[in-house]
């Protein structure tokens, strides 16, 4: 303005602005428990409990989902900001603790793998090398060996944790690629059934193979491998001189749970030499224990076995092993030297067992979570899973107008009997919304062309009643129809 004066500038010494606080205290105090990370965890403790808890009138599939802010604020949030931002995030989860959670093969966490990932997190360990993770590794090489001698396999028999069955698939076909010997880039088949999972396909694409190196063997009425198929399969490709890398078994099938006749199949891979690995990813923790190991007969005669105990056994994710008849192979393939770690003293890097480097310390959430149920525990919940399916197709199988296709693992699917595709698939998505108001949630697969409703039933929570008003609000819809 005309006639002020400028205000003149004031410079304040740096030492007395005020500061925000060391980026240091965000992080525990090294020398001293923490009181404030004591603070903050009890709290977020009391948010998880409370959510995991909030089912009694709540959906398992949230209608809306509302985001805090995504990028990182000028400063740093508080706790109380921070514990906000996540109650938001969980309000628009998917709570699989649900007790009409039955869509998916994500079963509720048990308490003690939840803990194990909370200490896992805050031991920070890395299972690139044993300097990094020193009890870890050693109880990561036993646990694997635990679990290669109850799948049957040998004594010898170990493996590694992987991030997934999809991982823990691709490094069996490596490791078996590697064994058969040198082969032209870009040769070599790949056999499993019309029925095995997606992530073949990634493998034999990441391999660099063509994508009709992947050959489906057609199933029979059960949804299993047609073993007379596959002789067939197996001997033109041996007239052709076509290598043949690996025989892909399924124990629990995607959309079914049907398991591949695993005792003829590994026979005819001995006889023609090939390496059978088997994707047990659903279903291989069945032959944990005795009472269920039939389910999955013939599982130990595999070269390799892929295992996911977070899809059944409710350890937290991630949790996948690839378990070997013969473990060294895995340094075979994949070992290439640590030059920058020091060496190994216990039986070698576990940078070095797969395709991962720097992993986190996941067997520990398998390993608490199996200590928790014990092979009782174990036992009950396979039971209860299998005691639910065989309800829920005793309610089922009455209704003449549903097509029904089960196996003899904890799953089931289901459509309208002579449906056309596209009837299917309104009916499918109609009976999924109808069930979602009941506070019960399945999903939708395509499956032989058709979309069907999937239930997968290897949520403890689920009661009797349940089951009923599903099968109630399927009934009520073929007849409507």
């Amino acid at each position: 303005m005309p006639g002020s004066c400028p205000v003149p500038s004031v410079r304040v010494p740096f030492a007395q602005r005020p500061q925000p606080p060391p980026v240091s205290s965000s992080f525990p105090d090294p020398f001293e428990p923490d009181a404030a990370l004591e603070d903050f965890l009890q709290r977020a403790t009391r948010l998880l409990s409370g959510w995991l808890g909030s089912n009694r009138t709540a959906a398992p599939l949230p209608r809306l989902s509302v985001l805090p802010e995504v990028e990182p604020a000028p400063e740093g949030l508080d706790t109380e900001r921070l514990l906000g931002d996540l109650q938001l995030v969980m309000e628009g989860a998917f709570n699989p603790n649900h007790p009409g959670s039955l869509a998916h093969l994500d079963p509720p966490p048990l308490a003690a793998s939840i803990v194990a990932d909370l200490i896992c997190a805050g031991l920070n360990n890395n299972l690139l090398a044993e300097e990094l993770a020193p009890s870890l590794s050693h109880l990561e090489r036993r646990l694997c060996a635990w679990m290669a001698r109850r799948l049957g396999l040998p004594d010898s028999g170990g493996g590694v944790a992987a991030s997934g069955g999809s991982l823990s698939n691709l490094m069996a076909l490596v490791v078996a690629r590697d064994r058969r010997g040198p082969l032209p880039p870009g040769e070599g088949v790949v056999i499993c059934s019309e029925d095995a999972h997606v992530s073949l396909d990634k493998a034999i694409h990441v391999m660099g193979l063509p994508s009709g190196s992947l050959q489906r063997i057609p199933v029979d009425s059960g949804g299993r491998m047609r073993t007379d198929l596959l002789a067939g399969r197996l001997e033109g490709l041996e007239r052709q001189g076509v290598p043949v890398i690996a025989v892909v078994a399924t124990a629990g099938t995607t959309v079914r749970g049907a398991v591949d006749p695993l005792p003829p199949i590994a026979a005819l891979c001995r006889r023609h030499g090939h390496w059978l690995h088997v994707d047990g990813a659903i279903g291989a923790v069945f032959a944990l224990v005795g009472g269920h190991s039939h389910r999955v007969e013939g599982l130990g005669l595999a070269d390799s076995v892929t295992v996911n105990p977070q899809k059944l056994l409710g350890i937290t994710k991630t949790s996948s092993l690839l378990l070997l008849a013969e473990p060294s192979l895995l340094l075979r393939s994949f070992a290439t030297g640590l030059p920058y770690m020091e060496s190994s003293w216990g039986g070698g890097q576990g940078g070095e067992a797969g395709l991962q480097g720097t992993r986190p310390a996941e067997i520990l959430k398998l390993w608490l979570g199996l200590r928790q149920l014990g092979l009782e525990g174990i036992e009950s919940l396979l039971g209860g899973a299998i005691e639910r399916r065989r309800r829920l197709e005793a309610l089922l199988s009455p209704v003449p107008e549903l097509l029904i296709h089960g196996g003899s693992l904890h799953l089931l699917a289901f459509r309208p009997r002579g449906a056309d595709a596209a009837a299917a698939e309104r009916w499918s998505h109609t009976v999924r919304r109808q069930l979602l108001d009941h506070r019960l949630l399945l999903s939708r697969p395509r499956y032989q062309g058709h979309h069907h409703l999937k239930a997968v039933l290897g949520n403890p929570h689920t009661r009797d009643g349940h089951l009923q008003r599903l099968a109630t609000i399927v009934r009520d819809s073929l007849t409507a129809c």
